[in-house]
This record gives C-alpha cells, structure tokens and sequence, in this order.
C-alpha cells in the first residue's frame, strides 16, 4: 500500500547574524508549521503515528545543517528532513555579515484510505 499525500505547507526562516544554517532551517519549518492546522486526526480518529512527515529544506550549505536534530522539532508522525542546495545568502557589502536564508517543505503522508 502506497502513502498518499494529503498536505504541503510552505516556510522561510532564516539566520541574520550568526550563519547557522541549522538555525535558519529549524526557523523556516516553524513557519511553514504555523500556516497549518489539520483536524483530520480528531474527525477520523486516526492516531498521528500513522502519518509520515517528510521535510525539505533549502540552504546554500546543505552539509552545514544537522538534520537530525531538526527530526526532534516535528510535533507529530514518523519524520525525515532532508538538507538540499537552495535558499539564499545574502552579504551585506559594508560589513561583509552574511544573512542566512532557509526555505523549507512540510509534506504530510497517510496510507490510502479504502
């Protein structure tokens, strides 16, 4: 049986001083988490161990975000994240302080319903 998605959410965070991809990361699915709210567990009494959360964020530095350790900030279901290249860095040309932009994919996954 195949996983059938039911939500894509959406968010951007980012890091404005300290070039912590992780953080920019952690801050673009927090977003991306407060633009839903899914009733769909209490309407069919669905337990949210069922659902799969899978989470993709975009960095310029891919291998500088601690994937892992984002798993832990997901409230609900069987969660992967995945760090691919994306987002933005943005230096500022006076003080050359790189401004770290993350964006970032929430996909949400049941088995088929019959």
């Amino acid at each position: 049986m195949t996983d059938q998605r039911f939500i894509i959410e959406m968010g951007m965070g980012n890091d404005l001083y300290g070039q912590d991809y992780t953080k920019a990361a952690a801050r673009a699915i927090e977003d991306a988490l407060r633009h839903s709210s899914i009733p769909l567990f209490e309407a069919t009494g669905l337990s949210h161990d069922a659902m799969r959360v899978q989470v993709t964020v975009g960095v310029q530095d891919p291998a500088a975000v601690d994937c892992d350790s984002l798993v832990g900030t997901l409230p609900r279901g069987r969660a992967t994240v995945t760090a691919v290249k994306g987002g933005l860095n943005v230096t500022n040309p006076d003080n050359g302080n790189v401004i770290v932009i993350a964006s970032a994919a929430v996909e949400a996954f049941l088995p088929k319903q019959g």
